[in-house]
């Protein structure tokens, strides 16, 4: 689903230096794996290069089906709806409620039906739990409930793999781990999960996997338990 061969990083500024060295590792269909490390330890960068954001300095990047050495510029947005993201902070648009933020993605890749727009919007906000909060505004909502709808934001598409930055990074112990519970959910589904954060214990719990980084390099790389598998 996911590969990195012998991936290097290096970014201009402020200095010249190496965000990633040598990253070499593959992700299976359906694992769920934790991006662990300090801030600075390359786990954005990683997501980044997934969805192409960033390019490989060296090396190269296979995301669902694509390659970054022979990917087309025309390609790139094909690959990011195969790509759910979701961020630290939200990122849902002030002025447009739940259900038009979602719906939004798929406006912008060309369904305008009005039906189909609707089914698809109430599937995602049932499977996050947030229906019934879909004609507010985001500052209406709880920090929890907003991360629901940028979930939700993020399946529209139904990628098969999910990116998720810092997801729980503005929220309480408990709110953060009902997150994690919904990404947990969708791994059981058969998503491919990809989580950067530096919460081991959410790590623990969770994962079928955990990537450890420092420095830019994998320092550890553990298989926690069978994917497939249920959590408690």
């Amino acid at each position: 689903m996911i590969a990195f061969e012998h991936v290097y990083k290096k970014y201009p500024n402020p200095v010249d230096m190496w965000a990633l060295e040598d990253l070499h590792f593959g992700i299976e269909p359906g694992e769920m794996i934790f991006l662990l490390g300090e801030s600075g330890a390359g786990k954005s960068t990683v997501l980044k290069m997934i969805t192409l954001e960033e390019r490989p300095t060296h090396g190269r990047v296979l995301a669902a089906g694509f390659d970054s050495e022979s990917i087309s510029r025309s390609q790139v947005p094909y690959l990011r709806r195969r790509c759910g993201m979701v961020f630290q902070d939200f990122r849902l648009i002030k002025d447009k409620t739940v259900f038009e933020n979602v719906a939004y993605c798929l406006r912008m890749t060309g369904t305008l039906e009005r039906t189909i727009i609707t089914r698809a919007v109430s599937r995602v906000l049932h499977s996050v739990g947030i229906y019934g909060k879909r004609e507010r505004f985001p500052h209406e909502l709880s920090g929890g409930e907003q991360q629901r709808a940028a979930i939700g934001r993020a399946l529209i598409h139904e990628p098969p793999i999910l990116l998720a930055d810092e997801p729980t990074g503005n929220l309480d112990l408990e709110t953060g781990s009902e997150i994690m519970e919904i990404l947990a959910r969708l791994h059981l589904l058969g998503t491919t999960v990809l989580v950067a954060t530096h919460n081991r214990e959410f790590a623990q719990r969770f994962a079928t996997r955990s990537l450890t980084l420092h420095a830019g390099r994998v320092v550890e790389d553990l298989f926690l338990r069978p994917h497939g598998t249920e959590i408690y």
